[in-house]
């Protein structure tokens, strides 16, 4: 019985949980039977009932953005931002800004391309979770979309400045803007005025 159980409760937590990561199935096997862990999730992509994301870190949907919670501290933002909170209509990737040391640049989840960015802990801030089909995601909010467009030196565009300038809220701005160098900080609010 023992095996069987196994594999039930794997699935269980599956349509439980969006992600489950390779240490959640050890637990559940226990952790001495680590190759037994493996080998379980290996059948079960076999079978077509996960993927692998990244990792150690597997889901049974087949939502590429759940990746954000695969790099925990971390949210969606700049483009990704901008298409959610209907800032401009291009479709986009999803970008990912973490404050986790890895690597950074596109990488493939399920065929599809996913941008990595890292940021500074003393930067990870101002995004809240926003329902996105079955799913709550971390975006980052319209002030920090544009702070990290101009951090991240991103183009803005006349119109996409315009389109900012109708939806920020300047005091929670200028609140963002204070936690950055002097410099940024100018170059923030002066992008902003100059539209």
């Amino acid at each position: 019985m023992g095996k069987e159980k196994y594999i039930l409760d794997t699935e269980r937590l599956f349509k439980k949980s969006p992600i489950v990561s390779l240490g959640s199935i050890k637990r559940i096997v226990g952790n001495q039977k680590s190759e037994y862990a493996k080998h379980l999730i290996r059948n079960l992509i076999r079978k077509g009932k996960i993927k692998r994301i990244t990792s150690g870190y597997y889901t049974s949907y087949d939502e590429v953005s759940l990746a954000v919670f695969c790099f925990k501290p971390a949210y969606l933002g700049l483009q990704d931002a901008l298409s959610f909170h209907n800032v401009w209509e291009q479709e986009t990737i999803p970008i990912i800004i973490t404050t986790k040391k890895v690597r950074q640049g596109i990488r493939k989840i399920f065929g599809v391309n996913v941008l990595i960015r890292r940021v500074s802990e003393k930067y990870f801030f101002g995004f809240d979770y926003y329902k996105e089909g079955d799913f709550y995601f971390p975006y980052s909010d319209i002030e920090k979309t544009f702070i990290d467009m101009v951090y991240y030196r991103q183009k803005l565009s006349k119109e996409l400045l315009e389109n900012f300038s109708k939806m920020i809220y300047k005091k929670r701005l200028k609140m963002y803007a204070k936690k950055y160098p002097q410099r940024m900080r100018y170059k923030i609010m002066s992008l902003l005025d100059a539209k």
